[in-house]
């Protein structure tokens, strides 16, 4: 069965393909509208895009999943009265384009959405065959879906937060053997009159624009900020949370309004380090005490969660670290561009059942699943005037270049889906000088307060990071925090923070072969096993897709080479076509290692000493 998946809603709209359970392609539609956080309509470019890569036309669609999102208004069925209400407001002027599902479902008290969507007039406009079946999933349960496909346990506890998504912002399901129990969060929670205004994450979106920044889009400046201030806010936002007596994060705000309006004022006046803080704790206190309710509840071991939330690092390794478990697994795109994909394998739970559709589960190797352009980047370049293409091995150049302090993009293969660049779309760099955060904030023009995450080979993550069978399968994912070992701590202070943990990525050969290559041969020429990884984009930009965005950011001095699986690139006459660079003990590097720019003779990969 070929699935289109997709999700529509507020913001961070995207789409997916499935041929039934092997995911072909997946991509948020801000990748290709080039607007961060693109969403409040239906990501018709993104639609498109898994579409081709898949090697489909509309037409060859046998299901659609998506949620209860936000579509034109025209594909709703309304009652003569609201129809006329609609109609008067268009002769008025006041046309009202979009609705979204979710909140018409809540105010006719149902959670039959085909009640309501013209299914027949969107496949006739949208070039899909009459009798393509339209699924609908529930916010929540994709969310949740999406993480546990993607892991081997007979047991678990899927816990999801966010927002706000079909009228909740949590969710608690429990794996046991052949069940998988909804505890809290099914579909029968849309068709209440009000939604809960419960949610942390909304809380810790207030507490971002009582910072200055943009709520539910700089959550991580904060994340990063708490570091560095003190909790002085902490009682004063907690006094509003509870948890009740089954296990659930409560509040006593009357609206989402007054919500704000009440952590806005109780903010004002005190520092933006120690919002941070104060919000941080009170998230971390609330939601630990809420899965450890629920993990001794259902006497698991294991731990899956998804949800906006939980792109917050420190979170996540407060779980993994304070709960009895043996294993905790975010998925990657866990904000609400990862709903696609949940939407498709809730389709297929639907279709199968529980014993089929978990026989198909199975562990996430990489997520590039956007585009491949290797061959269409090296024509990119090769066509511009002004890019001089290096002669040798990609890798053996391009570790050259970083020993020297340079900064460099790698753009190799399909792009990541989710929120983190993973090494198909990343910045590299040196982490042996803190200031390297500083100097290459400064060219993407962020602001950031966290330092650059690092990228390690799995070879070498134990002994640089406090990596353990609880965390490993996350941190191959950039999704948690851990501590970086004290020894290591000085020689590469570009990625550790003030508190001295790091956000690492632990790579593989099987995974990234360029990219691990680049790893290896750099921690060969330096001592150093680890490398600055951090999203190939200037800020409020989303990250590179296409060969044209990457030649832009050369062009504009954002990086200064680019290295390809075919080739490196900088502007001509910027970097010279060969070099050798001594390495100095004095930059934590070793001592009188140099790079070669053949083709290295030796693959082996010796160990960290």
């Amino acid at each position: 069965m070929h699935i289109l998946a997709f999700q529509s809603s507020l913001h961070d709209a995207s789409a997916a393909a499935f041929e039934d359970y092997r995911l072909v392609a997946a991509i948020a539609e801000e990748r290709l509208r080039r607007e961060k956080g693109w969403g409040n309509d239906i990501p018709w470019l993104a639609i498109d895009e898994v579409l081709h890569i898949a090697g489909w036309s509309r037409g060859d669609v046998d299901a659609i999943a998506t949620i209860h999102g936000v579509f034109p208004l025209h594909y709703f069925r309304f009652s003569p009265m609201r129809e006329f209400y609609y109609k008067t407001r268009r002769v008025l002027g006041h046309e009202r384009l979009k609705r979204d599902l979710s909140h018409i479902c809540t105010r006719n008290h149902t959670s039959d959405a085909s009640r309501f969507f013209r299914a027949d007039r969107f496949l006739a406009e949208n070039g899909f065959r009459p009798e393509t079946k339209i699924f609908f999933a529930n916010h929540h349960a994709a969310h949740a879906l999406a993480a546990l496909f993607h892991t081997d346990w007979n047991d678990a506890l899927i816990y999801t937060a966010d927002g706000i998504g079909d009228n909740i912002s949590y969710s608690v399901r429990a794996l046991r053997k052949d069940r998988l129990d909804v505890v809290f969060g099914d579909d029968s929670l849309l068709a209440r009159p009000r939604p809960t205004h419960d949610s942390l994450a909304t809380a810790y979106g207030y507490a971002t624009r009582a910072c200055g920044f943009q709520m539910w889009r700089h959550e991580g400046k904060l994340t990063g900020l708490s570091a560095r201030g003190e909790a002085t806010l902490a009682e004063d936002f907690a006094q509003h949370f509870r948890i009740s007596d089954d296990g659930l994060v409560v509040s006593d705000f009357k609206s989402t309004r007054v919500m704000g309006e009440q952590i806005m004022a109780l903010c004002k006046g005190h520092s933006r380090e120690n919002i941070a803080a104060s919000i941080q704790k009170v998230a971390e206190d609330f939601i630990l005490l809420s899965v450890r309710h629920w993990i001794d509840r259902t006497d698991t071991r294991h731990l899956a969660i998804a949800g906006g939330l939980f792109a917050n690092v420190r979170i996540n390794r407060l779980l993994a670290e304070a709960l009895p478990i043996d294993e905790i697994f975010i998925f990657p795109a866990m904000g609400d561009d990862g709903v696609a994909v949940g939407s498709g394998l809730n389709l297929l739970l639907a279709r199968d059942g529980l014993a089929t559709w978990l026989a198909h589960r199975q562990r996430l190797e990489n997520v590039y699943f956007g585009r491949d352009y290797d061959d269409a980047i090296d024509r990119c370049f090769g066509n511009a005037p002004n890019m001089r293409r290096i002669d040798g091995d990609p890798a053996a150049v391009a570790t050259g270049f970083l020993c020297s302090g340079k900064a460099g993009a790698i753009y190799a293969g399909r792009m990541e889906y989710g929120p983190r660049a993973l090494g198909a779309r990343s910045i590299l760099a040196s982490p042996a000088h803190a200031d390297i955060n500083d100097t290459l904030n400064a060219r993407l023009n962020r602001s950031e307060f966290m330092p650059f995450a690092p990228v390690v080979l799995e070879e070498d993550a134990e002994r640089v990071f406090d990596i353990t069978s609880v965390n490993r399968y996350a941190a191959r994912f950039m999704t948690i925090t851990c501590a970086v070992k004290p020894e290591w701590r000085s020689r590469i202070p570009a990625v550790v923070h003030v508190d001295g943990t790091a956000r690492p990525q632990i790579v593989r050969d099987a995974d990234n072969s360029l990219y691990a290559d680049i790893l290896w041969r750099f921690r060969s020429a330096t001592g150093l096993p680890v490398l600055v990884n951090t999203s190939f984009n200037v800020h409020e930009e989303p990250i590179v897709n296409r060969p044209e965005e990457c030649l832009q950011a050369l062009n504009e001095g954002r990086v200064d080479f680019v290295v390809t699986r075919n080739a490196v690139y900088a502007k001509a006459p910027a970097m010279p076509s060969l070099f050798w660079v001594p390495v100095s003990a004095s930059s934590g590097a070793g001592s009188g290692a140099g790079i070669s720019l053949g083709k290295s003779s030796d693959p082996r990969r010796p160990s960290l000493p």
